[in-house]
């Protein structure tokens, strides 16, 4: 019996993603990558000291004790904790997602463990050193974009994953239930 339109466009019809927590590899691959980065940045270099490795981007070791852009960094402390829950209840949630992935999704396969392991190597900085430590550094005609990390590389790269999956997956959803109903 061929799928029809609304089976190919309904989740529960598309069949799941064998053991979809297998990609979680990748989360254990960014915080990995993260932690002995940062631990080399912060061996190596000296804090708000700029090595310039090319004309356009530097090594500069920062603390960040907010959230992304220094948002909130300001602030007393509490935010330590605030973050701390986000990046905790973001990975549980995440986690779940993951588990539902159906065989169709690869790219949410990859993209969500990709934020997981940014959002957690980023906890454990929040949870050891009370701030993230932040090393990469790009700027251009005296405009220095904010210092990030591998972490945050992670989630950016998972965020890009989940726009183009959820904007490509349905183009590719209704295309393939358009097919299947001629």
């Amino acid at each position: 019996m061929p799928n029809t339109a609304a089976q190919v466009n309904d989740p529960h019809q598309r069949p799941p993603m064998r053991r979809p927590l297998r990609w979680l590899w990748l989360a254990v691959a960014v915080i990995v990558l993260d932690l002995a980065t940062k631990y080399a940045a912060s061996h190596f270099l000296s804090y708000a000291q700029p090595v310039e490795v090319l004309p356009f981007f530097n090594l500069t070791l920062l603390h960040n004790t907010g959230a992304a852009f220094s948002f909130l960094a300001e602030h007393p402390g509490w935010q330590r904790w605030f973050f701390a829950a986000i990046a905790i209840g973001a990975s549980i949630g995440l986690t779940v997602w993951l588990s539902r992935v159906r065989a169709d999704e690869k790219l949410l396969a990859v993209a969500l463990p990709l934020i997981i392991g940014g959002a957690l190597g980023n906890l454990y900085d929040r949870l050891i050193h009370g701030y993230v430590v932040d090393f990469l550094s790009f700027h251009a005609a005296g405009w220095y974009y904010p210092a990030f990390n591998v972490a945050d590389i992670g989630i950016t790269l998972g965020a890009v994953g989940l726009i183009w999956e959820s904007v490509m997956g349905e183009r590719r959803r209704k295309k393939a239930a358009q097919s299947s109903s001629s």
